[in-house]
């Protein structure tokens, strides 16, 4: 029963949660839709840290839909073997993710070093960059030690097992086997999610494409007399 409920039952709720809280915040507090930007408080670190973590998490996200919801027999048949393929996925998803936990780390310090930055943060903004932090660290944990040590492959276990809820069709069983490390990053991951639609990370779903039609905000300097 422990089983079924760690990777079905919550799953799920943790996807109710994820849609349901993104509509209600939508409709009901359109206005904190934000991303609460702090450039103005700080933007030395803020510079680096924010282009290491945004680009990073960007190539960490394709590798892991590359990885999780493309079936191994589809690598198979395109003639990639399963050396090559974790030959990529670790050099690439490692420097993706190191470039990620850096960022995350210089943005993690900002929040809680810098005073004006701390003053302005919110008991969500501080937990979304803690559980950020983490979860990259066991990322790379799980992938560094058990891929290239063990040659444990996740495609034929957390592979099927995502696109199993994903199409309504879960098995908790392609778990069983699974190091605990890849256990513990998954489970924050799907915290994460949890607590997606309360936080700032709703920015994600806004796209400026408005501004593509926008008309320019023209500065003149006013001339004193």
């Amino acid at each position: 029963m422990w089983e079924q409920f760690l990777w079905v039952i919550y799953p799920y709720l943790v996807i109710t949660v994820f849609i349901v809280g993104h509509l209600y915040r939508l409709n009901n507090h359109p206005f904190s839709w934000t991303s609460k930007s702090s450039e103005f408080l700080e933007k030395r670190v803020l510079k680096w840290g924010s282009t290491l973590f945004h680009w990073g998490i960007l190539f960490v996200v394709i590798g892991h839909v590359a990885g999780l919801l493309v079936p191994v027999s589809v690598y198979r048949a395109l003639g990639v073997s399963d050396e090559a393929y974790h030959v990529i996925a670790l050099s690439a998803g490692g420097i993706a993710g190191l470039a990620a936990l850096l960022g995350a780390l210089l943005l993690m310090g900002r929040r809680f070093r810098v005073k004006r930055v701390r003053a302005t943060s919110s008991v969500g903004d501080l937990l979304v960059i803690v559980l950020l932090v983490i979860i990259l660290l066991t990322g790379l944990t799980a992938t560094g030690t058990n891929v290239s040590h063990t040659g444990f492959d996740y495609r034929t276990t957390i592979n099927p097992w995502i696109r199993g809820i994903l199409t309504f069709r879960p098995d908790a069983s392609l778990m069983e086997k699974v190091p605990v490390a890849f256990k513990i990053h998954i489970l924050l991951a799907f915290g994460l999610f949890a607590v997606w639609p309360f936080t700032r990370l709703v920015h994600v779903f806004s796209l400026p494409i408005t501004y593509l039609s926008r008309s320019y905000v023209v500065y003149r300097r006013h001339s004193s007399r």
